[in-house]
């Protein structure tokens, strides 16, 4: 729907997307995304429609609840030198409103649908990147 330039090098820009999700047609994605020689980064958080809206024209974004997500891909520094190539470590973040009580606890339901979300995102992020697991991307 919106992609904005964020400084100088074209891979920085902020988007806001719609979901290919037909099921989540009231959300969108706001997605800030940043690369330079030291890191890239995605970070992203659903966002009900509606909010949004409200917010485009010129309301208070105080009152849109955000609960970003994402992910860093950091050079390892192996690849320094003449010891051959590097890898990347990949760091991954999500936050999920599981319950909004205070005291509530976490079902083992949750903690199963959470481990499934960070395997299946990792599997992606890998995918993107063409990494083959015997090549180029190591686990660390």
């Amino acid at each position: 729907m919106a992609h904005i330039a964020n400084g100088r090098d074209t891979g920085n820009y902020v988007s806001l997307l719609r979901s290919a999700n037909s099921s989540q047609s009231n959300m969108l994605i706001l997605q800030e995304s940043c690369t330079d020689k030291t890191a890239s980064f995605v970070i992203y958080a659903p966002v009900d429609i509606v909010a949004m809206n409200v917010v485009l024209i010129g309301s208070d974004p105080d009152y849109v609840a955000l609960l970003p997500s994402g992910f860093a891909i950091l050079p390892d520094g192996g690849g320094m030198g003449d010891s051959g190539s590097g890898g990347s470590l990949l760091t991954v973040s999500f936050q999920i409103l599981d319950d909004s009580a205070p005291t509530a606890k976490l079902s083992l339901g949750s903690v199963a649908t959470v481990n499934n979300l960070i395997a299946c995102t990792v599997e992606r992020i890998k995918a993107a990147l063409s990494c083959d697991t015997n090549n180029c991307c190591q686990k660390k």
